[in-house]
Order: structure tokens, then sequence, then C-alpha cells
């Protein structure tokens, strides 16, 4: 049987050398975060593990445990069934559970008896979490940044994209959220991610970037929504030198009702996420965009959230925390539909090159 352990550390120093990475947990916890990359495969689903914790506790361990491995053999056969019967003996998992014992151990236990070289994760996640969270403040620091500028709507996000097509580096952490970072930036039908999935999401997104090359990346604050950008990554923004995008105030209401073509689709769901600016804005300025979005004038209104909420708050939350900002290079950009940023990104990922 080949079953070797090894420290969280160790595998993800080595992560790309496996076939497959493995999660052996239940279906919420993997959802709820995962090593990137891993598959899931059950020992115990969602609620077996429910039935096997009450047996456990309620009756006897030894019951649970007789209970427990007969559904665990039963769901790792299906496994073997389902992905392994025509898979090489050269094939290579690195698998896991919770702390790396009973279900990781049941299932790797029964790989290594087939032939195939298996390592475990001795620790389990518990062990791949720590070893994260030790590992992101050098995985930020060990990168040269570029920050994007620019009030809400000048298109930060698109110059990045057009900067990926180019060919430069970019880091965009509202990707990785699923969130716009904004009061109104939550997108229907995309859920955030937890705190663990985001850390774990950015982890292997820093993993992938090569320090000898910039990195471009939109400035952001602490919070993307729901969930917080590590404090070196912040920090490391805020110490690096910024271009700032400009832009019309009628191509940028323009540009954000393509972006939140959904709110002008679903006139009740903005009307919705307005009120949660009542406490910074008044009951009767928020009532007073949310009639008239309802009459249809959702560019009157656009064009009064940035005139009077967004673009005060932005100016004064980049002056105190981006040093670079105010004497940043400036670049006026004309918004006409798709391919509006693709010459900037091309001067810009030219100069980075060279």
């Amino acid at each position: 049987m080949s079953v070797t352990k090894i420290s969280a550390v160790e595998a993800l120093q080595h992560l790309h050398e496996f076939d497959a990475v493995i999660d052996a947990r239940s279906e919420d916890e993997h959802a709820e975060d995962h090593l990137p990359g891993a598959v899931n495969w059950p020992t115990l689903n969602n609620e077996e593990r429910r039935v096997i914790g009450t047996l456990y506790k309620q009756v006897n361990p030894f019951e649970a445990k007789k209970r427990g491995a007969a559904l665990s053999a039963r769901n790792i056969a299906a496994h073997i069934e389902r992905e392994l019967l025509d898979t090489p003996k050269t094939w290579k998992p690195l698998v896991y559970c919770w702390r790396g014992g009973n279900r990781s151990g049941a299932l790797a236990t029964i790989l290594g008896a087939i032939g195939f070289k298996v390592t475990l994760i001795d620790g389990g996640y518990k062990a791949y979490r720590t070893a994260v969270l030790a590992d992101l403040p050098a995985m930020a620091q060990r990168l040269r940044y570029r920050v994007v500028c620019g009030r809400t709507g000048t298109g930060k996000t698109h110059l990045l994209q057009a900067l990926a097509t180019q060919g430069a580096q970019i880091l965009d952490l509202e990707a990785l959220a699923q969130h716009r970072s904004s009061v109104l930036g939550l997108i229907p039908g995309q859920p955030q991610p937890s705190q663990k999935l985001f850390d774990s999401r950015l982890w292997a997104a820093l993993r992938a970037l090569d320090p000898a090359r910039e990195v471009y990346v939109e400035a952001e604050s602490k919070r993307v929504g729901n969930v917080t950008v590590p404090e070196a990554l912040i920090l490391a923004m805020r110490a690096s030198p910024c271009l700032t995008l400009e832009m019309s105030l009628a191509d940028r209401v323009a540009l954000l009702l393509q972006d939140y073509a959904f709110f002008v689709q679903d006139v009740e769901l903005f009307c919705d996420r307005l009120a949660t600016l009542t406490t910074l804005r008044g009951r009767d300025t928020v009532g007073r965009w949310q009639a008239q979005a309802r009459a249809g004038h959702m560019a009157g209104v656009v064009r009064d959230l940035l005139d009077n909420h967004y673009d005060p708050r932005y100016e004064e939350s980049m002056a105190r925390n981006f040093a670079a900002y105010r004497d940043s290079p400036r670049w006026t950009v004309g918004y006409s539909g798709a391919g509006s940023f693709d010459a900037l990104a091309r001067v810009l990922a030219t100069s980075t090159a060279s």
C-alpha cells in the first residue's frame, strides 16, 4: 500500500505536482472552502455526516463507527466506479478531510491498496487553513503593484480585463470576491464566497503571479462586500504607484447603466439596494432616488448618485489612503462600448514590458 503523509506547508509548495486534489469532506464543508482545484468526493455526505454525528452522541461511538464505516465504504466504491476505472496506476492524488483523520484516511487506504501513490495532508483542511493564513502576507508583499484608480464608473475593471488580454499581470479582487465593492455591488445570482474561500482564491491568484513583473490591481478598501482583504495586501497596495482613469460624467453614466443592467431590468431590486443608503443620505434623498427610478429616470438617479454620494466619498478616501493618488498620471478614456479600453491597455502593457 502506498500512502504518504506530508505537512500542509509541503502540500501547498507542491500542489502542482499532483494529478488531483481530493476533498473527502461533505458537500457543505467543501462549499465553504477547499484547496485550490480540489474536487469533492465525500466519504460521508451532508445528511450522513449529521446522522453519524447524532448516533455518536446519543448512542455510542462504537455504533456510530460501524454505521459510518458502512456508509463510507459505499460512497468510496461509488467514487472509484465513477472516476477511476480507466485511470492508470501512475495517477497521484492528494487527499484530505477536516483533520486528516477517518474520512480521508479511509479513502486514502483504499486508493493506496489499489496501487495508486496517494499523499495525505497531515492535519487535513485545518492545517491547510493555518498554512494559507501564514503564507498570505509574504505572498502579497513579494509582488510589485500598480494601482488603478478612478472615480466610480470610469471602467477600472474593464481596464484590468483589457490589460489581461494584452498579457499584463492583473489581480482582480472584485472577481475573486464576486462583488463590485460598493453598497450596490452585490451581483444577483452570484453569492459571495465565504471569507475562507476568498482567502484560498486570493492565495491561488497571488501564487500564479510572477514577482519579476508588475501587477495591476484596482484600488480597493479593506472590505469587498462581506469579505476582508488581508492587511498585508492593503498596505502593499497603498504604498504602490498609481494611475488614474478619468471619464466624462455622461460616459460614466452610460457605462454604469450597461454594467448594472440588472438594476435597469429590475427596478425594485435597485430601490431595495438604495434603501441601504438611508443612514448615510437620509430618508428624503433616498426616497427621491427611488421615485425617480420607478418613474424610469435611471440615468438621472445614477448621475445624482455619482455627483452627491460616490465622487465626494471616493476623493476623500483616496486622498487619505493612497499617498501616490494625488500626483498619479491621469489617463482620459471615452466610453464607446466594447474595446474602449484596448488602446490604453496596449500602451500600459507595452510600457510595463519594457
